[in-house]
């Protein structure tokens, strides 16, 4: 019998964009070295509140931070456009580990962000280091919320937990 998925054994490894192409081909967008080294690859996704694995086809990288997905029984746009805007998660067990020297502020996305007297904000999707103040973004109350990295605001990094404790200035949440 298949051991049920549970989310706490998983990583939040990145999101679906668009549909690529009409054969139900999805956009992965994720920081992580995925599928190389496996025999029978998967993703996860929530579906309905349950881990759902949907098993890779074919891949193929289109950027550093995007790969070409075609999942099993995905076989064309209306298929692929239900996953849009979707997590995906992928075994924690599965995942290369990365050495913490070598660790970046990419490879905090999928951490939780609390702060020190607001509790849980949000999960971190995406770590903009486009402009000179590199800032975590993530979902908060349904919106975008842009918080500075900076050494000062961090509290603490527990990384068995992947949970980043902040102190926020007062207001950030307000704007």
């Amino acid at each position: 019998m298949e051991k049920m998925i549970r989310k706490e054994e998983t990583r939040r490894i990145g999101y679906f964009t668009k549909p690529h192409g009409i054969k139900g081909e999805l956009s992965l967008v994720t920081d992580y070295d995925l599928f190389d080294d496996e025999n029978d690859p998967f993703v996860i996704c929530e579906m309905d509140g349950i881990p759902v694995p949907f098993f890779v086809e074919s891949f193929r990288s289109k950027s550093n931070t995007v790969i070409l997905l075609k999942l099993e029984d995905v076989d064309g746009e209306t298929e692929a456009k239900k996953l849009i805007n979707r997590e995906v998660y992928y075994p924690e067990n599965r995942l290369k580990t990365i050495p913490k020297d070598e660790m970046t502020l990419k490879s905090l996305t999928g951490y939780m962000l609390e702060g020190k007297n607001e509790g849980e904000l949000g999960r971190i999707n995406y770590v903009d280091e486009t402009t000179i103040n590199t800032l975590f973004e993530l979902n908060f109350q349904n919106k975008a919320l842009l918080v500075p990295v900076a050494e000062d605001l961090i509290d603490s990094i527990d990384h068995a937990r992947q949970r980043i404790i902040v102190n926020l200035p007062e207001g950030l949440l307000d704007v």
